[in-house]
């Protein structure tokens, strides 16, 4: 039997940051069991950084999974195969919006709402490029969620995209270690 915590690893469509997450996907499977997720959009898409076909190949081999691509599929990770953590990384500013507002229309906001019931962490890694206009208001929403924990994130290039933010991928492990602790890892404005 693995000893292993169960953590689920979603990936929403912020392609570009896909580079950047995955390293740190391959970090989190040394310790974890992970429970591959994907929203329609993102298993389906095709982009300048990747095909989806071969996004999904990888986190299959990463994980030793099927990769949970639908809302049907996501149910029953909340009250038949529960997580100790579920981490969505990237989180794009829909999924925020989607999550601030309980709207439940793809396999990452069901695997959010189903594990959410069970009052387990649920760990966001966003990268948006309107974090300091549109997406403020459901940051800041979800910041009095309980449960709900964020990877520190910063500006990403604000010369050229003043409103943008990403959470810093290299700190996706420590800030689920802290959250799987019930902490924040550092203060989410300082």
């Amino acid at each position: 039997m693995d000893s292993k915590k169960r953590v689920g690893l979603a990936l929403c469509g912020s392609y570009c940051t896909y580079a950047q997450v995955f390293p740190e996907a391959e970090k989190l499977a040394e310790r974890y069991a992970l429970v591959p997720i994907m929203s329609e959009t993102a298993a389906a898409t095709d982009t300048r950084f990747g095909a989806a076909a071969e996004h999904i190949r990888r986190l299959r081999e990463l994980t030793g999974r099927e990769v949970v691509t639908t809302i049907a599929q996501a149910e029953p990770l909340g009250p038949a195969q529960p997580m100790d953590a579920l981490v969505i990384a990237p989180c794009t500013g829909s999924t925020l919006a989607r999550l601030a507002r309980g709207i439940t229309d793809s396999a990452v906001t069901m695997a959010a709402k189903a594990h959410l019931r069970n009052g387990r962490p649920l760990l966001i890694a966003f990268s948006t490029n309107d974090g300091l206009s549109g997406s403020a208001e459901n940051i800041a929403r979800l910041l009095n969620r309980k449960s709900v924990y964020f990877v520190p994130f910063r500006q990403d290039d604000p010369q050229r995209k003043p409103s943008s933010l990403q959470a810093d991928f290299t700190l996706l492990e420590a800030a689920l270690d802290a959250a799987l602790q019930g902490e924040q890892l550092q203060p989410i404005l300082c």
